[in-house]
């Protein structure tokens, strides 16, 4: 029985299983990085380090799709993703805390936790992605991205706010108390947003198949397979270009406006707030842009790949050149447009991971999604250790600030028109029922199922 698309109230709460995984992160990724910095005066390497860790740890991405893929089911991946999403977060806040009295101790318990969070992060992340792939109609996908990443910097906001305020005054004690809470408030949520979305209508592959069935194929054949199609694998390529791009100016935007533009530490942090009003304007741009407002659309999603990541590295291009300028140029103006161009661009390729997720072999989604996740997962951990580890080295080199800043951006800027010549190559059409047709024929085990 085909299940019906889902309801904006449908997509609102699976979009707070976001909300959830934001909450968690921020206070691994933000909260607990102070601690040990300022708190316990260590190296600020090691957050640096254990941030790369969860990043790292998402290349299993797709093995956990095709886990996924082989159970048919996206929900107990979920649920389960976020529980040890959130065992991790408390066993980091533990780990941090001990790190006060056993810095050896405490470094250690927070490897495994952050490794955990990768783990959780990766198993959720994904296969909520291919549950909203499947369940929203081709009209919403671009929307849809838009609330659900909304919803997750939602997620950050509120959970930044209000763990602030009972994190004070500061204990040990306290952090993991307030993490505690926090994750078990995550994991309830999580299971009342994906209850019944997926139903006992949705039959598991191993129930419909036949006993003559060829068994579900290894995850080595499975990753051959999606990679051996053309689309699945230069959009692998695009969302690794583009969000390498888009990571790299990440750690070294608020440093350049200290250093170039004498920016006090609360003028750098507001100028990073102007660049995430940024990114939302350009999010919300592209769903509206890419919504059916009677017979009118405003461009597709693949055009708003093209454009955000052309606009990106023109702002890249100016922020490169303002430093050589400077004070009379507006960097708070180029700022916001550096935002909107990358918030077009990030919202229409979450929305394209949805409409091509099921462009390819059947029973293949998981995988795909997790393929996808692995590149920009690897991507982000990598783009913010090659910006702040490529600025370190010209300015050694060169001894100038600006002019090292500006070789950076630019090698940015022109990582961005790279990405936008890879995504001219990508269709995000939704497969046509001949092209579906050719994959099932493709795949023996897809063409049991659509016997049974």
């Amino acid at each position: 029985m085909t299940q019906q698309p889902l309801s904006w109230f449908g997509i609102f709460r699976l979009g707070l299983v976001q909300t959830s995984l934001g909450a968690i992160v921020v206070l691994t990724t933000s909260t607990m990085n102070r601690v040990m910095v300022v708190e316990h005066m260590l190296p600020a390497m090691l957050p640096g380090v254990l941030v790369a860790l969860h990043y790292a740890v998402q290349i299993l991405r797709p093995r956990m799709g095709h886990g996924s893929d082989v159970g048919g089911r996206r929900t107990p991946w979920i649920i389960g993703g976020m529980g040890v999403l959130a065992l991790g977060g408390v066993a980091a806040a533990a780990g941090t805390a001990w790190m006060g009295s056993n810095p050896i101790g405490g470094i250690a318990l927070a490897v495994v936790a952050f490794a955990a969070i990768g783990a959780g992060v990766g198993a959720s992340g994904t296969s909520l992605l291919v549950l909203l792939a499947k369940r929203v109609d081709d009209a919403r996908k671009a929307p849809a991205a838009t609330v659900v990443w909304v919803m997750m910097i939602a997620g950050f906001a509120l959970t930044a706010g209000l763990a602030g305020h009972w994190l004070d005054p500061f204990t040990p004690a306290r952090l993991i108390a307030v993490t505690a809470v926090v994750s078990g408030v995550a994991v309830l949520v999580t299971i009342f947003a994906v209850w019944n979305v997926e139903g006992d209508r949705v039959l598991a592959p191993t129930r419909a198949r036949s006993l003559d069935a060829p068994p579900h194929p290894s995850f080595r054949d499975a990753m051959r397979q999606v990679w051996s199609e053309p689309t699945a694998r230069r959009f692998s390529i695009f969302v690794f270009v583009s969000m390498l791009a888009y990571s790299g100016q990440d750690l070294i935007l608020e440093p350049f406006a200290g250093l170039v533009f004498g920016y006090s530490p609360g003028e750098s942090t507001t100028l990073a707030g102007v660049q995430h009003g940024g990114v939302l304007v350009g999010m919300i741009a592209v769903a509206l842009a890419c919504s059916p407002l009677g017979r009118n659309r405003f461009g597709t999603m693949t055009s708003w790949m093209i454009g955000g990541c052309i606009a990106s590295g023109l702002a890249l291009f100016g922020l490169a050149a303002s430093g050589f300028v400077g004070p009379a140029w507006p960097l708070r103006t180029s700022v916001f447009i550096l935002g909107v161009a990358n918030g077009a661009f990030a919202v229409a390729a979450i929305g394209s991971m949805m409409a091509l997720v099921n462009a390819g072999r059947g029973n293949r989604e998981g995988v795909r999604m997790g393929l996808w996740g692995a590149a920009q997962a690897i991507a982000f951990g990598l783009g913010g250790f090659l910006g702040a580890a490529a600025i370190d080295l010209t300015r050694y080199l060169l001894g100038s600030p600006v002019t090292a800043y500006a070789i950076v951006f630019s090698s940015e800027a022109m990582l961005f028109v790279v990405a936008a010549k890879l995504a001219a190559n990508i269709s995000t059409r939704s497969p046509t029922a001949a092209s579906r047709r050719s994959a099932i024929s493709s795949d023996p085990y897809a063409v049991n199922l659509s016997r049974n």
